[in-house]
């Protein structure tokens, strides 16, 4: 699968990893979004940026929304679940930054609310999805698509993504010596 993809989306995700950098060099940051594993994933790809993925360097900055119980359990309660995450991009988003929308199915409405609140401000968009893209992968500047219908496939590859796309922000912001 992760060989597929790379053939399928080598360049689109060269493409991703220089919108990120341009937006990391010019001061603005990555905010991430998604439900269930997608929201580990989140967590797991804020924490590269923010920490560091295979070379001492500083801190990217670099949001998972999905992260703070006490935010997602209010706006849940108030706006209802499917605002949860575009009000967290009203909150935390500015233009410039890059939203980074996680979603296996690519349906998710929260996300997909998310995505358009991002466009609205101003914000740059990257999809990371599954099974044809869904709905999802229209309403992004750049889709990246795994080419397969099992969530397990789906989940692996987007961390392959996340990595590819932290490795080359680093090589483009921090080449090494």
């Amino acid at each position: 699968m992760k060989r597929a993809l790379a053939a399928a989306s080598a360049d689109a995700i060269a493409r991703g990893a220089a919108m990120l950098a341009e937006c990391f060099r010019s001061g603005g940051k990555a905010l991430l979004f998604g439900n269930g594993g997608s929201a580990a994933d989140c967590q797991h790809m804020a924490a590269e940026w923010c920490g560091r993925l295979s070379r001492e360097r500083i801190a990217l900055p670099a949001i998972a929304l999905t992260a703070n119980s006490s935010d997602l359990t209010a706006l849940a309660n108030d706006y209802g679940f499917e605002r949860v995450f575009a009000r967290l991009v009203e909150a935390h988003g500015r233009p410039g930054d890059v939203a980074i929308a996680i979603s296996t199915s690519g349906n998710s409405p929260n996300v997909l609310a998310a995505v358009d609140e991002a466009r609205a401000r101003g914000l740059r968009t990257i999809a990371w999805t599954g099974r044809g893209g869904g709905k999802l992968a229209s309403r992004v500047e750049l889709a990246l698509v795994v080419p397969s219908d099992d969530t397990q496939r789906i989940q692996e590859s987007h961390i392959a993504i996340g990595h590819a796309l932290a490795e080359l922000v680093d090589d483009a912001l921090f080449p090494k010596p």
